[in-house]
């Protein structure tokens, strides 16, 4: 979506992030990433071969991913509060960008509070106001909150987009489809 965005002289959306973990039910610190994908694929084959479509479309973006370097499989949670503090600052779009990076290219642990810190203060507060929220119940329920909504609403994974509040995209899409998308839209705010 983002590229087809970046090919777009007009850009018809306000994106905004929602929480919705994949792992509700992960412990608190994560665990081991050979153990959790031996779990969810039985085992690290299973894994790679899920995934090969996914780092094969992201190399057409130049984007290298690391996966062998991701150590932890986080519990998301305080990634979801920083995104949601992010609002606040109109930096969601750099704080998850900021966050994929992290995570799917130099394997950092963003389930690790002092690292959310100090990636969030390149965009919004300083680090250490960060961690003190971060060491608070701030926003736990309201993102537990967000989460359950998404679940009743029928979403079991990501990416999942919500358009216009009318339609559901599921799945990584092409450019093409989201230019396609956008020029549906436009054309239906002129009728």
């Amino acid at each position: 979506m983002e590229r087809a965005l970046e090919t777009l002289n007009e850009n018809p959306f306000h994106i905004a992030w929602h929480p919705f973990q994949l792992n509700p039910e992960m412990p608190k610190n994560g665990m081991d990433r050979e153990k959790y994908l031996e779990q969810k694929f039985g085992s690290i084959s299973g894994f790679t071969s899920a995934y090969r479509p996914v780092i094969e479309h992201t190399k057409n973006f130049n984007i290298d991913l690391k996966l062998n370097k991701i150590q932890t499989t986080p519990n998301t949670m305080n990634a979801h509060r920083i995104i949601n503090w992010a609002v606040l600052e109109d930096c969601q779009n750099k704080i998850v960008s900021a966050l994929f990076k992290a995570y799917f290219v130099d394997g950092l642990d963003i389930g690790n509070k002092t690292i959310l810190a100090q990636l969030a203060s390149k965009y919004f507060m300083d680090e250490k106001s960060i961690l003190r929220l971060l060491n608070s119940d701030n926003d736990i329920s309201n993102i537990i909150d967000k989460d359950r909504t998404a679940r009743r609403m029928g979403i079991k994974a990501v990416p999942m987009f919500i358009v216009a509040d009318q339609y559901a995209v599921s799945g990584a899409q092409t450019a093409e489809f989201w230019q396609t998308v956008v020029k549906d839209i436009k054309a239906s705010l002129h009728q």
